[in-house]
């Protein structure tokens, strides 16, 4: 296995995994069935962090592609579809946000974070509400609808970023509302469904944790410049 590049789930240590890092699984399904050969890929890594060492486990199923190696006693894994994938341990990706961001934010966040997988039409829809909750409580806007809400941000955020936060409204729309012709099925798939809980992130950063530090060092500038001038004061009197 190639040396890859990983973010540890529990202590967002980044590190570089190796052979000595992972346990790897393979299961082939070759009895003839109607979806034909499967394969399930278990891995755990071990965060090499001697202050974490704490695992994840993730299973993956993929349309097989394998074939028996005769000379080496064993299947070869050739990726083939990705059809499903669990993040048993941890359950979610979910990054662990500041206690200045609202609890409702946080609550719908982490809960598309975990069915990312499971239901990802149900996670964009998720990362609607989320991000419409943002919107109202950052911007201070009220207007009903959603998309009324956006466009009235229009003017306070970048021309790249204002698309974005409306392109995960389109996508939660699917989710959220039915189409009008009951038989079109519009899907969203796990990757899509991750994309935008990464533009969720990027909010709460470009917005709440921006903020909170921009307001720290104001706070710590007045601070210091109430000290100076108290010790003047006393100067003054002796």
């Amino acid at each position: 296995m190639k040396p890859f590049s990983w973010k540890c789930p529990f202590c967002n240590q980044n590190a570089t995994i190796t052979d000595q890092s992972v346990h790897e699984g393979m299961t082939v399904l070759s009895i003839p069935n109607f979806e034909g050969d499967k394969e399930l890929y278990s891995y755990f890594i071990v965060c090499p962090n001697e202050e974490c060492k704490k695992y994840s486990l993730s299973v993956l199923l993929f349309d097989s592609s394998n074939k028996f190696d005769s000379t080496r006693g064993r299947w070869d894994r050739k990726t083939g579809t990705l059809r499903k994938r669990w993040d048993l341990i941890p359950q979610s990706n979910a990054k662990v946000l500041p206690t200045y961001v609202p609890k409702a934010i946080i609550s719908d966040y982490e809960e598309a974070c975990s069915i990312m997988n499971l239901s990802p039409k149900a996670s964009a829809t998720l990362s609607r509400r989320c991000l419409q909750g943002m919107i109202r409580d950052f911007w201070g806007i009220k207007k009903g609808r959603l998309v009324d809400e956006i466009e009235a941000i229009k003017d306070k955020v970048d021309s790249l970023t204002w698309q974005s936060i409306d392109g995960v409204r389109k996508i939660g729309n699917i989710g959220a509302h039915m189409e009008k012709d009951i038989n079109l099925i519009v899907d969203v798939d796990p990757n899509e469904a991750g994309i935008l809980l990464q533009l969720i992130e990027q909010l709460i950063e470009d917005w709440y944790v921006t903020r909170h530090e921009r307001e720290k060092r104001l706070n710590s500038i007045i601070s210091i410049t109430t000290e100076k001038d108290n010790k003047r004061k006393e100067g003054k009197k002796s």
